[in-house]
């Protein structure tokens, strides 16, 4: 149904407050790294570079200015002989403005883990209009994970039930069940990650001394940022 023409990572802004969040500025380049042997996904630092925390909403809303995404499309309306301008996320031909996307046009999705379906139910992490438009406006690409349920939640959540046909479920077979979490525990410990990191990666941790016992004890205490504005409302 898809042609893929790109993925883009977008580490999140320091202001997120969560527990041992290290520097954006490392994150964004240890992931320069380990994409370095990919050919199509690359880092979008712009919400990392933001001095507040950016919703989903918001990032997915951004026009990627820097995305091949919109020049793959342009290229293509050239090809016909079209000339379209992109504004606001419309779409602008001549005088004539459209609020929809043409048909064919390049159409950015949120890509997730199966768990990532979990966080909708928890309260006050999400508002409702945003679930609705992430699912509704982008959509999903949701992997399998363990032995999480995905069905399950779709079906136990009215909101997902109804934009059922803009969640696309992806079974992997093979599983990977890397654990950021447990890399971040071994690198505390002292433990060896090799295997499970790319070398030039594990070499920056080193070389910056991250992830460390002390570093893992940033923001402790702190109330993750959509929890803050949701209770402070």
């Amino acid at each position: 149904r898809y042609k893929v023409i790109e993925g883009i990572i977008s580490p999140v802004s320091d202001e997120y407050g969560k527990k041992g969040l290290v520097s954006a500025r490392h994150r964004v380049a240890m992931s320069r790294l380990a994409l370095e042997t990919s050919n199509w996904i690359r880092v979008d630092p712009w919400e990392s570079q933001q001095q507040h925390w950016s919703e989903t909403v918001e990032v997915l809303s951004q026009p990627l200015r820097s995305s091949s995404l919109f020049q793959y499309w342009n290229d293509l309306v050239l090809q016909i002989h079209y000339r379209f301008y992109f504004a606001g996320g419309n779409c602008v031909h001549s005088s004539e403005v459209t609020g929809a996307w043409p048909v064919g046009s390049p159409q950015l999705k949120l890509l997730c883990g199966a768990d990532f379906l979990e966080t909708f139910k928890i309260p006050k992490l999400w508002r409702e209009e945003h679930i609705v438009e992430v699912v509704g406006k982008f959509g999903l690409v949701c992997i399998s994970r363990g032995l999480t349920d995905m069905h399950r939640f779709i079906h136990e959540s009215d909101t997902l039930t109804r934009h059922r046909h803009n969640i696309h479920l992806v079974r992997e077979w093979i599983q990977n069940e890397i654990s950021a979490t447990e890399i971040r525990r071994a690198l505390r410990r002292g433990q060896s990650v090799r295997y499970l990191l790319p070398d030039s990666v594990i070499k920056y941790i080193k070389q910056h001394d991250l992830y460390t016992a002390e570093s893992e004890l940033k923001n402790a205490g702190d109330i993750l940022q959509p929890l803050k504005q949701t209770m402070s409302e």
